[in-house]
């Protein structure tokens, strides 16, 4: 008995803790069936079914928040972003704000191809998932405008795709970790060596495989040193070689996800390109990259071309430190919430 006394107090205080880490209301899961559904390829299904998650009230202002690729709505409810954001009196505080957490086509416990059809699910690029993304808001939410349309890595370039595809249906667009410029340089580059490390693997078999591929794990690790993680981070975590083998091995061995749906995921960027159309925005932007991100480099001066050709864009970015990770930075809210908090305040 007293042992159990003991195990009881230890998980009510792990309880607690948790709780004063995500002082916000709890998550609710929903959803919904879009029927006859085309793709912007020509294909389609007879059925797709988004999955969402939402915090707050309905009746409060409405928060588009959009995951990074293979990631889901879920996935941002970390300490790091939500904890940082959700809570009483913090930036997206969900007793005034209603958080919408969609997982994208392809992802979480959305419609994607390991649910059955394999290869044989449509080709669907970023454009099919934002529309799908509206329908939601639109015909199922009841949603008309949102306040903020606020996304991740691949959620950044798709609240791009928002902007620029459905102009004036948000108030302020807050792209992260991402550039309004074509998929191209490394980025693709890399995105095709992943696909490509699981497509030459005989135990992909086409995509008819019976256990996933030895060569997912391979391709998932490689991909994330080389495009996340920081430089100085990576130098401080990893100073040796024993040490850089141990992540090394650590990497390989985290095995998760399903071969097909990586591939689409990371191929439904393949023609991504919101710049001819970012003078449709009429949204307040705020982007925020950092100055570590493996991926969106801002020494190409992309994003800052691009952004000093809107009216109402600006740009924050988050200094390279030992604590920041890279492309991974925008995922720890601390380095950025107090100049987004600023920003909100400037919106209509």
């Amino acid at each position: 008995m007293h042992l159990l006394r003991i195990a009881l107090t230890a998980f009510l205080s792990l309880a607690a803790l948790r709780a004063m880490a995500a002082d916000y209301p709890a998550p609710r899961d929903g959803e919904w069936t879009l029927r006859d559904v085309r793709f912007q390829n020509g294909e389609s299904l007879a059925s797709l079914r988004p999955h969402y998650v939402t915090i707050g009230d309905p009746s409060g202002q409405p928060v588009l928040i959009l995951h990074g690729t293979s990631g889901s709505g879920a996935s941002m409810l970390t300490d790091a972003f939500a904890g940082e954001l959700f809570g009483p009196g913090q930036p997206l505080d969900a007793r005034k704000y209603f958080i919408i957490l969609p997982d994208a086509i392809g992802a979480g416990r959305s419609s994607k191809p390991s649910d059955g059809l394999r290869t044989k699910f449509p080709r669907y690029i970023y454009g099919d998932i934002v529309e799908a993304q509206y329908r939601l808001l639109t015909e199922h939410l009841g949603i008309r405008h949102l306040r903020i349309v606020l996304g991740n890595s691949m959620g950044g370039m798709l609240a791009w795709e928002w902007g620029v595809r459905h102009p004036g249906f948000m108030d302020g667009l807050a792209p992260m970790a991402s550039q309004p410029t074509a998929m191209s340089a490394r980025n693709w580059m890399l995105r095709r060596m992943l696909i490509e490390t699981i497509k030459r693997d005989p135990a992909w078999k086409g995509g008819d495989y019976d256990a996933q591929p030895p060569s997912l794990a391979i391709a998932n690790a490689f991909f994330g040193l080389a495009t996340s993680g920081g430089t100085l981070a990576l130098q401080q975590q990893a100073p040796t070689r024993a040490a850089a083998d141990r992540m090394v091995e650590a990497r390989l061995a985290a095995r998760g996800g399903d071969a097909n749906d990586t591939i689409y995921a990371f191929d439904a960027a393949r023609d991504y390109d919101p710049a001819p159309g970012l003078s449709r925005i009429t949204a307040s932007v705020l982007a925020i990259n950092s100055a570590d991100d493996e991926r969106n480099p801002d020494e190409t001066g992309a994003t800052r071309r691009a952004l000093a050709s809107m009216k109402k864009a600006k740009l924050y970015l988050i200094p390279a430190g030992t604590d920041t990770r890279g492309h991974g930075t925008t995922g720890m809210a601390k380095f950025w919430k107090q100049p987004f908090a600023d920003w909100l305040k400037t919106l209509p």
